[in-house]
């Protein structure tokens, strides 16, 4: 009889703890678990559930974040609600092609730090490089979704070393954690997160 007691109480121990568990990991798969891939092959207007990987993050990027890809003609009706322009040397948004400006996947964070750097700045922006082939391989891509190109000016060069954190190697960093790396005819930028939109 005693016996009996003693394994049913272990019985509900255990079952308690397998409950334990699986919430913690339904919390921690939303709020901050530490590994996963982005996705490229989802729906275009499937909101994708990505755990960002801080491996090559900075470290005031967040540990994590649910990541909502949007379509061309979403992203481009945002950029466009925003006064911000695109070009291609192709004078197209195929996603396949290297010389098209595509919008395709792009992370919908992407889109709203474009449209804050927009608002911030007041200056002209025009984006020449979004989600297709042809750019550097990673987790925080072009193709993931995570960066655009933005043409040179001096109004958003002066903005962009006049108000955020030089980190070496031509790069700036904003106070949210976005990253500015200047390369020779562009502003590549690196969008964590919208930038305190």
């Amino acid at each position: 009889m005693r016996s009996g007691l003693v394994r049913s109480a272990l019985v509900r121990t255990a079952l308690v703890r397998t409950a334990v568990v699986a919430t913690a990991a339904v919390t921690c798969a939303l709020f901050g678990a530490t590994t996963a891939s982005a996705a490229t092959g989802a729906g275009e207007n499937d909101p994708v559930a990505t755990v960002i990987a801080p491996a090559d993050a900075p470290a005031v990027a967040p540990a994590s974040a649910l990541v909502t890809k949007l379509s061309q003609a979403d992203a481009a009706a945002r950029l466009r609600s925003s006064n911000i322009t695109w070009s291609s040397s192709g004078g197209c948004t195929d996603r396949s092609r290297s010389n098209c400006t595509s919008f395709s996947q792009v992370n919908l964070t992407t889109v709203q730090g474009a449209q804050t750097l927009k608002s911030a700045t007041g200056c002209a922006l025009n984006i020449t490089g979004g989600t297709e082939v042809g750019h550097a391989d990673g987790t925080y891509s072009h193709y993931n979704g995570y960066k655009f190109d933005f043409a040179l000016s001096s109004c958003l060069t002066n903005y962009i070393k006049g108000t955020f954190t030089a980190i070496g190697g031509n790069q700036w960093r904003s106070g949210s954690g976005n990253i500015y790396y200047l390369e020779s005819n562009h502003w590549d930028v690196t969008f964590y997160n919208c930038g305190g939109c």
